[in-house]
């Protein structure tokens, strides 16, 4: 059955997936999604012996269906390698009554690898299926981890360029360092005034421009986002759901069949969203629990129906999720509203001039595989410090927001089904946060010796992504305001 995509915000003619990956971003500014979700029509049972490798070929397959299987095959071969530290490529730890999902074991220790890793080799392959001539250009706004993870994927790949913009004063100091050290010559990385959303923002109305789009196709470019507005990069991440199942039934710690719950540290949506898909795909999750840091938005959304983003903006410990524009969350709200375009665009047309929207009742009734929950600052330390002292076993804050959450889940409701976590980056990633939840004593060390007490702490070796930047020249110096976001793009594409 062949699958085409169309947009969130209009009846405009379907397109092919190599077209939607292409264009990132549809015409009208809406996200595509898939005319239908695709049945998993492979048993559990043959699932549960299948590597990485196999099994994003049996889910990409479904989604991706103007992808040949050499094809395919090709870009995943080439992106789920040796690039990763274990064979496993996602392994599960079992810890404190869940089992945790390392997403971080790729070239940049973040579960974005997961997906930014195949989409250079999506994007390549779509490019050539479609006659692209045109040099590509990446341009993408970050949090701290889809940057970095988007670089590293897109460094010296012939036919593109990419251009990273992320909040100078909104990520973690390792996370900086990553983005302004990377090496390679078709990359640029600026730091702007303001928060993830104004570099989000800057980025979708650099999309939304027909004049500059004119202007650079003239000049022999064509833009494309490697955020997960782009379908390239949602696919990917609903391989390691149906992945993380099929192990669950190796190891005999479920039948085939059973369902799980989930746990997903959310911010901009696009990782929970992926469960979901998994779920409509017919893999047995029962719960999608959607965990928030102190920028609650989506907890306050769950709660009420009501998404407003007129609030304060925290800087927190979590700095992936800071974020009170959820980018993916149009496609979940689309799916709600019965795939009714002109519905979906009346919502994103309100968030955009007044901040807020509301769903209606019926809307709200679709929602219930969610639960929303938030940790505090204090309770993201405070599970990172218990779940060491319990276990010996170190997460992120990210991961942290998801184990607090999902504890006080548990107290509320009584649901023992057994449940995965989404365990999104690294501990060496915030290493000053991790190692002062565990005790205040290291915040008086500088972030290298961090790095290297929580080696002892943890047992587990220093990723060869924190080595390589201990003595890293920093590359990339330029920082802008939000609203020369533009003028940058042009000057570095050489477009006057």
């Amino acid at each position: 059955m062949e699958i085409l995509y169309k947009s969130t915000r209009s009846d405009s003619k379907p397109v092919t997936a190599s077209q939607a990956i292409l264009k990132g971003l549809a015409d009208d500014g809406g996200l595509f999604v898939p005319l239908q979700i695709p049945k998993l029509d492979i048993s559990l049972e043959k699932l549960a012996k299948l590597s990485y490798q196999e099994t994003a070929y049996e889910v990409m397959s479904r989604f991706l269906t103007d992808f040949t299987e050499e094809e395919l095959k090709y870009c995943i071969e080439n992106a789920y390698d040796s690039k990763f530290d274990t064979k496993e490529i996602a392994p599960l730890k079992y810890a404190d009554g869940a089992y945790y999902l390392e997403l971080f074991h790729g070239a940049t220790i973040a579960f974005k690898d997961m997906a930014l890793s195949i989409l250079p080799y999506l994007m390549t392959t779509s490019a050539k299926k479609n006659n692209v001539n045109n040099e590509i250009v990446i341009l993408t706004a970050t949090s701290g981890d889809t940057g970095k993870a988007a670089l590293a994927g897109f460094a010296d790949v012939p036919g593109t360029r990419i251009i990273v913009f992320f909040p100078k004063d909104g990520v973690s100091p390792i996370q900086k360092k990553q983005m302004v050290t990377q090496k390679g010559g078709n990359t640029c990385v600026i730091g702007i005034e303001g928060n993830f959303d104004d570099a989000q923002n800057g980025v979708k109305a650099i999309f939304n421009d027909k004049e500059l789009a004119k202007e650079l196709d003239e000049a022999g470019f064509q833009f494309s986002s490697a955020n997960s507005i782009n379908i390239g990069r949602l696919v990917p991440q609903v391989v390691y759901y149906v992945y993380a199942y099929s192990r669950m039934v190796a190891a005999g710690n479920i039948e085939a069949g059973d369902k799980i719950n989930v746990v997903v540290p959310t911010g901009n949506f696009g990782n929970i969203l992926a469960a979901y898909y998994a779920k409509n795909m017919g893999l047995p999750i029962d719960r999608l629990i959607c965990a928030s840091n102190e920028n609650k938005v989506l907890f306050d959304f769950f709660a009420t129906g009501k998404y407003d983003k007129n609030r304060k903006f925290i800087l927190t410990s979590s700095p992936s999720m800071d974020i009170l524009i959820s980018s993916n969350l149009e496609r979940l709200i689309y799916r709600i509203a019965g795939d009714d375009a002109e519905k979906n665009a009346a919502f994103m047309r309100s968030l955009s001039e007044k901040g807020i929207y509301e769903i209606s009742d019926e809307m709200k009734k679709r929602l219930a595989d969610f639960s929303g929950g938030y940790a505090s600052e204090e309770e993201t330390a405070k599970a990172i410090s218990d779940l060491y002292k319990k276990c010996g076993y170190i997460i992120d804050t990210h991961t942290a927001v998801a184990a607090s959450v999902y504890k006080k889940y548990v107290e509320e409701t009584g649901d023992e089904t057994k449940t995965v976590i989404a365990s999104t980056a690294s501990p060496y990633k915030f290493t000053r946060s991790v190692m002062t939840a565990i005790d205040e004593k290291y915040d008086k060390m500088d972030d290298f010796a961090l790095v290297d007490a929580l080696c002892g702490l943890s047992g587990v070796k220093v990723p060869k992504a924190i080595e390589d930047i201990r003595t890293a020249p920093v590359l990339h110096k330029t920082e802008c305001a939000a609203a020369d976001m533009k003028k940058i793009v042009k000057r570095q594409l050489g477009v006057n």
